[in-house]
């Protein structure tokens, strides 16, 4: 049998296909092995390439490869559909994954750490809990519409529906009231839950360093320097800013031919996570500058001054207020 250089796995929960191949790319062996048999299977094969989809298992096993000797790439699976032939089975998705590694420009995914893994954890808890409390809100308010019973959306008004409750002449149901008291209850403790969490954050962003030296950015607090630091991979890996800005998803699509370029909206690619917190610590800024002034010299500055341009040239005699108004409601 040849000498394997590349191994091409299809991860799966129980059932895992393996696809060998020289470094020519010449098939060894085609396995399909279970989960106790994997480990040990490679570990009496040659340090070789081991190729695998990026996915929620990929750093797991990652890690554990790695102790055995292996180079571990981790691909995304975007970038192994074109690799696929023909028909889409388990066997031409190993096959496909090998012939990706092979590609000397393919982009390959960091393995993440256990350390750093939970920390991703940290935020995508306090995701859920955000959309539980969002959901719960507007359960109430869409029960208590049925009664004649109106708040605006958002959390600053369930103040008001828990007046409403409360008020001795609200005409409402004695079911409808201990309905609502337990959302309320719910509602209490995941306020409290993410509120630790938040705590938790801000504490940990006060002792690393790296995460310090990020919130001396303009818009960047505690949770999304936290945010960098459990999401990002190694930041000597981008050239620049711009590398970085494309591996977040914020720049424009390219639908570019001929040698004209054509751009579309912004591409919302990449890490979704830190994109939203930065949008969000971006239009707070925008916002504050609007209301005390941007720096003098700045390119915020600089940024506002062409917006109100281009703005008073389309609806002459708009007023700066309302020009002020329709900056801070933009939807990043």
């Amino acid at each position: 049998m040849e000498e394997v250089t590349v191994v091409g796995i299809d991860l799966a929960k129980s059932v895992f296909q393996l696809h060998g191949a020289t470094a020519s790319g010449v098939p060894v062996f085609r396995k399909k092995l279970s989960r106790a048999q994997m480990l040990k299977f490679l570990e009496a094969l040659p340090p070789c390439l081991v190729a695998m989809e990026a996915c929620a298992s990929s750093h797991y096993w990652g890690r554990e490869i790695t102790k055995l000797g292996h180079d571990v790439r981790l691909i995304p699976p975007i970038y192994v559909k074109p690799f696929v032939k023909r028909q889409k089975n388990d066997a031409n998705d190993a096959e496909a994954i090998a012939e990706a590694a092979m590609r000397p420009t393919m982009q390959f995914v960091p393995v993440k750490s256990a350390e750093q893994q939970s920390r991703s954890m940290v935020f995508k808890t306090r995701d859920l809990l955000v959309r539980q409390r969002n959901a719960i809100i507007n359960a109430l308010r869409g029960h208590l519409m049925e009664y004649g019973i109106i708040a605006p959306a958002g959390r600053l008004f369930v103040k008001k529906l828990v007046e409403q409750i409360e008020a001795p002449d609200n005409g409402l149901p004695t079911l409808v009231i201990e309905c609502c008291r337990t959302h309320l209850e719910q509602l209490d403790i995941l306020n409290e839950k993410i509120a630790e969490i938040q705590a938790d954050l801000k504490e940990a962003a006060k002792t690393d360093p790296e995460t310090v030296r990020l919130q001396t950015a303009p818009g960047v607090g505690p949770v999304t320097a936290m945010a960098l630091k459990a999401f990002a991979p190694d930041y000597a890996g981008f050239r620049r800013g711009r590398d970085f800005a494309a591996w977040l998803g914020l720049v424009p699509v390219q639908h570019s031919t001929g040698g004209r370029q054509i751009l579309g909206r912004t591409s919302k690619m990449g890490q979704r996570d830190i994109r939203r917190l930065l949008i969000i610590g971006a239009m707070t800024r925008v916002r504050w500058a609007l209301k005390n002034g941007a720096p003098k010299g700045s390119w915020l500055e600089q940024m506002l001054e062409r917006i109100w341009i281009l703005e008073l040239t389309l609806q002459p005699g708009l007023p700066l207020s309302t020009l002020k108004k329709s900056i801070c409601c933009m939807n990043p």
